[in-house]
């Protein structure tokens, strides 16, 4: 009789893992997750991308993941490195990115007891709970696999979302028998109704001037989406739907989903469809942006119903099979008016005349990023003025999975995921560039990352948006507060110093004549480069932005 190969469970994890497709993970070292990452290690098919905090570690499997469309992966230990995951947890949470956090945990005989033991957290698991859309507790050596199974199902199931699981260090270093099925679990897919895509497609016939708005939930839906487009619908995009439709297609208003002139263009359509979108907050003027009627929804999650706008109808099921289903049953049945589609371009034009007026000095960066990018780019934004303004909707993206931004408001977070997307181009070999665009506020928050980027030698080009301040904050301070301007001034580092101890290639622009020569160089780089704007050089944008509008600028 044959002896049964034995391995750690910590081995039977990372087999797991490749065998989900996982081809990169990240996050940081610790006692308490070595077991899983001497096997990555050891069997050499996952690329570990070795973090300087939990919290980079996370946003980089984040951007790993929206710009793969695939599930991304961080490690962290217990305790305090997984309390340092919490705001990147939340970040995903938001933006509703699939992605497993494997964090360690101290050992079972001493779990729960409140005994100060080194790495312990008094109730971590009710935390993650809270930052992630489930956590769960590996709690036997025989359990380990089935619950990691479900938790990376949870993960991948429409609404996706990140899910945590906490595995004791006892348990990943436990031996086992090879296990003999180590497959991820099937992900299911939420079916709409028969009668409810009948109910909406005969709704949806007589209108002459029907529009989709397209969320995040239906970024794999490009081809259906294609299909009712060539029958006539226009469309518009939330910023986690950008891509869907490639932006200088000219049936789309691309994200320009709040501006005024999209807004009066809005009440001559006769319909709305709003798919896989939340329709958040900040690109709805706070849900007073006037939306088309009737207004329909189809989201995969069935409370979206009512939620933010009355819905005149509902349908739940995935946004592909919902968008599928409706042009089956609208091929050759749609009578649209025929100055629907001038009409579009127009408002489209208006609003970016607009956004561009606004911006000063600054066109001439947006001009010449979308000229080095070209076509086949990742598009990284944290949140500063700059993305704000332009970031969001004018440097254009042509695929559903180019875009990511940190879509819960939380500075900082650019430079990591920045290095998440790079990496994730190549293990994959997408050929795409990515660059990241960052205020100098958000991007010393996580500095210490851009030794992760040197190390792994990511192909990201960091565009620094450098005015020593954080820039909405002051504005909203004299918008609000009288112009008394406190706590927004920044001690900056000699960025050219900073980047040659860390060997980083860098180049600050001061003037535009310099930008072309700049943007060769960093295009030319082979793995990160610091595009650095001068800021205080260069001027002000014509029109200060001061937080999240509330309502339509005229």
């Amino acid at each position: 009789m044959l002896e049964t190969k034995q391995i750690t469970v910590g081995a039977a994890i990372a087999e797991f893992l490749e065998q989900c497709g996982v081809k990169a993970a990240f996050g940081v070292i610790s006692i308490h997750n070595m077991p899983i990452l001497d096997a990555f290690n050891d069997r050499g098919n996952i690329r570990f991308v070795m973090a300087r905090g939990e919290a980079g570690g996370t946003n980089m499997a984040d951007a790993y993941a929206r710009t793969t469309g695939s599930l991304g992966v961080c490690l962290t230990s217990t305790g305090t490195a997984a309390g340092n995951a919490a705001g990147a947890m939340v970040e995903a949470l938001t933006a509703g990115t699939p992605l497993l956090h494997i964090t360690g945990q101290i050992e079972t005989q001493y779990l729960d007891q409140n005994l100060s033991y080194i790495h312990e957290a008094p109730d971590q698991l009710t935390m993650l709970k809270a930052i992630s859309k489930a956590a769960f507790r590996v709690r036997s050596v025989e359990t380990a696999i089935s619950t990691l199974k479900q938790a990376v199902q949870v993960a991948l199931t429409a609404p996706t979302g990140p899910v945590s699981i906490e595995i004791p260090i006892d348990i990943q270093a436990a031996l086992i028998a090879q296990p003999a099925d180590l497959s991820p679990l099937p992900i299911g897919v939420a079916v709409p109704p028969v009668a409810s895509l009948d109910a909406l497609a005969e709704r949806l016939r007589t209108a002459r001037r029907p529009l989709l708005w397209l969320g995040g939930g239906a970024r794999h839906a490009g081809a259906a989406v294609a299909r009712l487009m060539a029958m006539g619908i226009g469309v518009v995009t939330s910023t986690q739907g950008r891509g869907i439709v490639a932006e200088d297609d000219v049936r789309s208003l691309g994200a320009y989903n709040l501006h005024k002139p999209v807004e009066n263009f809005y009440q001559t359509c006769d319909a709305m469809l709003v798919v896989g979108s939340r329709l958040r907050g900040n690109e709805t003027l706070k849900y007073q942006l006037k939306l088309p009627r009737p207004l329909y929804r189809a989201d995969v999650d069935g409370s979206a119903e009512g939620r933010c706008y009355e819905t005149d109808y509902f349908v739940t099921g995935d946004a592909k099979l919902v968008l599928e289903g409706l042009a089956e049953r609208l091929e050759g049945k749609l009578n649209i008016d025929p100055a629907f589609a001038a009409d579009l371009r127009a408002a489209k034009e208006q609003a970016e005349k607009l956004l561009l007026d606004g911006l000063g000095p600054y066109t001439t960066l947006v001009a010449a990023l979308q000229k080095a990018a070209g076509r086949k780019f990742n598009w990284v934004r944290d949140v500063t003025v700059s993305n704000s303004t332009w970031g969001n909707r004018q440097l254009q993206v042509f695929e559903p999975t180019a875009g990511v931004h940190a879509l819960g408001g939380g500075i900082g977070q650019g430079l990591a995921m920045g290095i998440g997307a790079a990496v994730a181009s190549a293990v994959t070999g997408s050929g795409r560039k990515t660059f990241s665009l960052c205020g100098d506020g958000g991007f010393i928050l996580n500095l210490g990352e851009l030794a992760t980027a040197v190390q792994e030698n990511a192909p990201v080009v960091y565009v620094l948006m450098n005015d020593q301040r954080y820039g909405v904050i002051r504005n909203i301070q004299d918008a609000q507060y009288g112009g008394r301007r406190c706590y927004v001034d920044l001690h900056t580092p000699d960025y050219a110093g900073l980047t040659a101890s860390l060997k980083l290639p860098h180049t600050r622009v001061s003037n535009w004549s310099e930008l072309p020569a700049a943007l060769e160089k960093a295009n030319a780089a082979t793995g990160p480069f610091l595009l650095e704007i001068d800021m205080l050089s260069i001027g002000n944008f014509t029109t200060a932005f001061a937080g999240p509008p509330t309502k339509v600028p005229a």
